[in-house]
């Protein structure tokens, strides 16, 4: 692919996101692959890279394969092999361990918001740009209205 298809396959994107989710005790179950695929299923979601790490009581970061998880995460997140852009790099990686407890693993997920496709080609199209943007956890709010 050339670069011109890239800048032009990136025009026709949604905004793209990143969450970290830690796992207590490096215990990854596969409690919510269903409810992520059922995402991607329905075209809200586009997985683009998805990654695994474990972060070792002595701060000693590795990243996890799948196939070198128990047999049952190796199972569960077996629909996810080979899924990666090249967006996540090392040092993302090494942020996304500075984010979690020694102790623990997180799994890294990149991903396109399909269902936002076509309101941001038509922003872009009319010359408008994203300046800025958040997420507001759900403990914040939590916290904010006393819940």
């Amino acid at each position: 692919m050339s670069q011109n298809d890239d800048v032009s396959e990136f025009e026709e994107m949604g905004p793209v996101d990143y969450v970290v989710i830690e796992f207590p005790g490096n215990h990854m179950t596969g409690e919510g692959i269903p409810l992520l695929l059922d995402l991607v299923d329905r075209g809200v979601i586009r997985i683009l890279d998805l990654a695994f790490i474990r972060k070792d009581a002595d701060g000693t970061v590795t990243a996890v394969k799948i196939e070198d998880m128990d047999a049952t995460g190796a199972r569960e997140f077996a629909v996810f092999q080979g899924a990666s852009s090249g967006l996540l790099d090392p040092d993302d990686l090494a942020e996304a361990a500075g984010a979690i407890a020694p102790g623990n693993s997180a799994g890294l997920i990149v991903y396109e918001n399909s269902w936002a496709a076509p309101l941001a080609r038509a922003w872009r199209r009319g010359g408008a740009q994203l300046v800025a943007g958040g997420r507001i956890p759900v403990q914040a709010l939590l916290a904010a209205t006393g819940g």
